[in-house]
């Protein structure tokens, strides 16, 4: 097994701690019941209060600990090339809205901290999309238009302040960093302040749509609420399908400290080389270089540890920074470029959805936010760009069809192709002896696929491998020590508890006890 680079855990966890909030422990009713306390949910949920709405949010873990508190916390409305994308596929006033909506967020981020006066290392930067190799400086001019039309302060360069040469980027002024931990803290403190509720360690697993909303909890205490809003990172209660237009991917990050006279003053993505996202953070006496890349779908990579190393050395080579830390983020995206931000159903305007960021959820977060109260509180005076993000928009599904039939068929193929691998053999299928510690495989006791994994003591811990989203087989991630569906996107420890959705339920545990049979 590769050393990976680094000590794992995200910066924003270790340096920004956020109170413990109680577990559920007896039914209760709200206004509105919000699911999910990432920066969507709790900017729903902080919006809502303002309004005077009784809130309850429910998080199955700890507040901000999932998707957000992974992120590289860039607050940008450059989303790599999406402008060009949009005008040509949306039209130039969809174009033009996206960035309206995306600068909204932004300034309300500014607005709220000066509010609360908390300081949540909110700098202001440029946003840069670039590329190294000369053939990809056509379609960022065609970008640096299509943003400055859509009303972005956007040019084209070929200067930047990387310590490498690009061929060309898009730079966008007036956009910024922050602590988003940090930033939600705060936000969560002023929510209860003004008597709404948080819940830990509630996992929903059932929603009910009567006279009221009725929500079920794993342990069995219920919530009954006007509206719901499901801020899951992947939706769950999809009822409406969405699942079938996002697809998943993970992103590994590393980070290093970087004396302040190095830093690249500025955000930087581009998505040469499995993508690399560059940014800096206050750290000490300098600066902490974050650095994100090597996208992958989850369950589909057997070398994430060799990942992880290629990210550690394209950051040393390229800005002389050893790596300290490491983490890994998830995020969907919707197959036609949109978040999906509005009604979860088409017949009820009762259950909200917030997903398919695509990876810049921060501004997108704040931005559901905004757009969920709004639907909410005043249905009938909807903001300017509802239209844009709402789930069921008209022409959606039609323009991302090719999209969605290619992600239903990597569905398809890995729900048949890991079967049939662990029938006939290959590197799924070996026995469980071996299984060195620290690792994982899938195999076939009594006829069933099975989940092992084996940890540091030797000790072995079996459990199905069926996923319990819709029944796609898991593999193992070893260089995060989980169990990842294919499909859809959940993840699992290894006893089989959810780490993320849209699973509800754990995989079923076996007794180690078979596997000597």
């Amino acid at each position: 097994m590769n050393r990976l680079p680094g000590t794992s855990g995200s910066h924003w966890m270790r340096t920004a701690a956020i109170p413990a909030h109680p577990p559920l422990t007896e039914d209760t009713d709200a206004d509105v019941a919000v699911i999910g306390a990432g920066i969507a949910g709790l900017s729903t949920a902080w919006e809502l209060s303002r309004a005077g709405r009784r809130v309850i949010v429910l998080d199955a873990g700890r507040v901000a600990a999932g998707v957000t508190g992974h992120t590289t916390g860039k607050l940008t409305a450059l989303h790599t090339t999406v402008y060009d994308g949009l005008r040509s596929s949306h039209g130039p006033d969809a174009a033009r809205l996206y960035a309206e909506s995306q600068m909204d967020a932004l300034r309300h981020v500014a607005d709220v901290a000066t509010e609360l006066g908390v300081d949540c290392e909110l700098e202001p930067r440029p946003a840069l999309t670039y590329c190294e190799d000369p053939e990809g400086v056509d379609a960022l001019r065609a970008e640096a238009e299509a943003a400055k039309s859509a009303g972005l302060d956007a040019s084209f360069v070929t200067e930047t302040d990387l310590p490498y040469p690009v061929a060309g980027a898009v730079r966008v002024e007036g956009q910024a960093q922050f602590h988003p931990l940090k930033y939600l803290r705060a936000l969560a403190a002023d929510l209860v302040a003004r008597g709404g509720r948080i819940h830990e360690h509630a996992r929903v697993t059932s929603l009910d749509r009567g006279e009221r909303c009725r929500l079920t909890t794993s342990s069995g205490v219920t919530v009954t609420a006007e509206s719901v809003v499901v801020a899951t990172h992947h939706p769950v209660f999809d009822r409406g399908m969405l699942a079938a237009r996002l697809t998943q991917h993970r992103d590994l990050v590393v980070a290093g400290p970087l004396p302040s006279g190095q830093d690249p003053q500025g955000m930087y993505i581009t998505t040469e080389d499995g993508k690399r996202s560059v940014r800096t953070a206050p750290y000490g006496d300098g600066r902490l270089l974050i650095v994100t890349g090597e996208v992958f779908a989850p369950g589909t990579e057997g070398d994430t540890e060799g990942r992880y190393t290629r990210l550690a050395e394209w950051t040393r080579e390229r800005f002389g920074v050893t790596v300290t830390h490491r983490w890994a983020a998830q995020d969907n995206a919707a197959t036609d470029t949109v978040p999906l931000i509005g009604p979860l159903h088409h017949d009820d305007h009762r259950v909200f959805v917030a997903s398919g960021f695509a990876g810049w959820g921060m501004a997108g977060g704040v931005l559901a936010g905004r757009l969920l109260s709004g639907l909410i509180t005043a249905p009938d005076a909807p903001a300017a760009w509802a239209d844009l993000y709402d789930p069921r928009r008209p022409g959606s599904v039609i323009r991302s069809a090719p999209a969605v039939a290619k992600a239903q068929w990597d569905v398809g193929k890995h729900f048949v192709k890991d079967r049939l691998d662990t029938v006939v053999g290959g590197d799924v299928a070996r026995t469980v002896d071996d299984i060195e510690p620290g690792e994982g495989a899938v195999l076939r006791v009594d006829g069933k696929p099975c989940a092992v994994h084996r940890d540091e003591a030797g000790n072995l811990h079996p459990l199905s491998a069926v996923c319990t989203h819709l029944g796609c087989l898991v593999s193992f991630n070893p260089a995060e020590r989980t169990w990842e569906c294919p499909c859809h996107g959940s993840r699992y420890d290894t006893d089989g508890e959810v780490l993320q959705g849209p699973a509800l339920q754990p995989l079923e545990r076996y007794d180690p006890e078979d596997l000597k049979r």
